[in-house]
């Protein structure tokens, strides 16, 4: 919400900057072009009618001028922006606490770890050079281990942008066991994309030959998308026209290259996306509530850090949701396969060490903590997440 309000001001800041610079240079052109032409009326004229008078000249150029008053409207303009700007910087000091050190809990960290997780983030987005230069830096030359194989995945994809799917098609046929194992269907894809291609170039024999050999493997189980390809073949050279157009669309591409990635760091053992900017957007999105948090508790006299857990949830995008968790309302504690939720008659859903508790160790009926309802540890039933 607050970057919402910072994007809405800057926008608006931004639009007045523009329009003070369009408006002074349409004004320093008009101030020009009168100067100019009271300098062609200066200069001598064969016309006895001309009139070449510096002075009469200076002084209807020195009226137009000030007629056209840039400095006035200009002040109006810059008026706004000044103001707009001045808005801007109250807005950034209200969202932005200078001090977020209030907010961090002392916690000792693996140095080395971290480290490494930096310098996977450079080379995970294909910045090389800085990754190399961090790893000489930190002194950290076991984090280039993964540097190889993330150069094979950028090369990889940069081929693929190119329309040329030799070095993917070479990885799924090496990794095709493990694909399928995964339920992955990669591999066809690669080859879909391929046969189109050759087929979209007119070539109707190349693209029967490279069906026969590289697609039909997979028509027992892929039968649909098997058929609707083979009858891309009376459509050589003008896919497009076709009914099946849609094999034609650049998002085919686009997918089939993310697919690629995120198996690729599958396989290596890495998330798809980085645990650092994963990290750093969790943070930027709870690190509000903690210095509200911290604020409130610092005027009641509490020290928030001293704290087992929060006082409050904090609530983060469904981008940041990896994992169905449960935690019971009662123990305060996450659920596992020894403590499982459990739901009561009334719907409510605790823990299995709740019950056992409320329930005197299941000798008795017990009152839902939430509701007027009771219910036995009988009734109630574990949920699967």
């Amino acid at each position: 919400m607050e970057l919402n309000m910072m994007h809405d001001v800057f926008d608006r800041v931004a639009k007045k900057q523009k329009l003070l610079s369009s408006r002074t240079q349409e004004l320093i052109d008009q101030v020009g072009w009168e100067i100019e032409q009271a300098k062609l009326k200066m200069q001598p004229s064969e016309s006895p009618t001309g009139c070449t008078d510096p002075k009469s000249i200076l002084v209807d150029l020195k009226t137009k001028l000030n007629e056209i008053a840039p400095i006035n409207q200009l002040e109006g303009l810059q008026k706004e922006l000044n103001f707009g700007l001045g808005k801007y910087v109250k807005t950034l000091e209200k969202c932005f606490n200078s001090d977020i050190s209030k907010a961090h809990r002392k916690v000792d960290f693996d140095v080395h770890i971290v480290n490494q997780i930096i310098a996977t983030h450079f080379y995970r987005h294909g910045m090389f050079n800085i990754g190399d230069c961090f790893i000489r830096e930190a002194n950290e030359p076991e984090a280039a281990a993964i540097k190889s194989a993330f150069l094979e995945m950028h090369e990889t994809v940069e081929a693929m942008r190119c329309r040329n799917l030799e070095p993917a098609l070479s990885w799924a046929s090496k990794q095709s066991e493990w694909l399928l194992q995964n339920g992955s269907s990669l591999e066809l894809k690669l080859h879909q994309l391929q046969f189109v291609e050759i087929l979209q170039n007119g070539s109707r024999n190349e693209a029967l030959t490279y069906a026969r050999t590289r697609l039909a493997p997979f028509a027992p189980v892929h039968m649909v998308t098997f058929q609707k390809l083979m009858a891309c073949l009376l459509w050589a050279g003008k896919i497009h026209q076709s009914p099946y157009a849609d094999f034609m669309l650049p998002s085919h591409w686009e997918r089939v290259a993310e697919e690629f990635m995120q198996r690729f760091c599958s396989l290596l053992g890495q998330s798809y996306q980085s645990p650092l900017g994963v990290t750093i957007g969790a943070g930027i999105q709870g690190l509000p509530v903690l210095l509200k948090i911290e604020s409130v508790m610092a005027a009641k006299k509490q020290e928030w850090l001293t704290m087992t857990e929060l006082p409050v949830p904090v609530d983060l995008g469904r981008e940041f949701h990896f994992h169905s968790i449960f935690i019971c309302p009662v123990l305060k504690e996450q659920g596992s396969d020894e403590n499982p939720p459990m739901m009561i008659p009334c719907g409510h859903v605790l823990s299995k060490q709740s019950l056992v508790k409320l329930s005197k160790n299941s000798t008795r009926a017990f009152k839902c903590p939430y509701c007027p309802s009771e219910a036995t540890v009988a009734q109630s039933r574990q949920l699967y997440f």
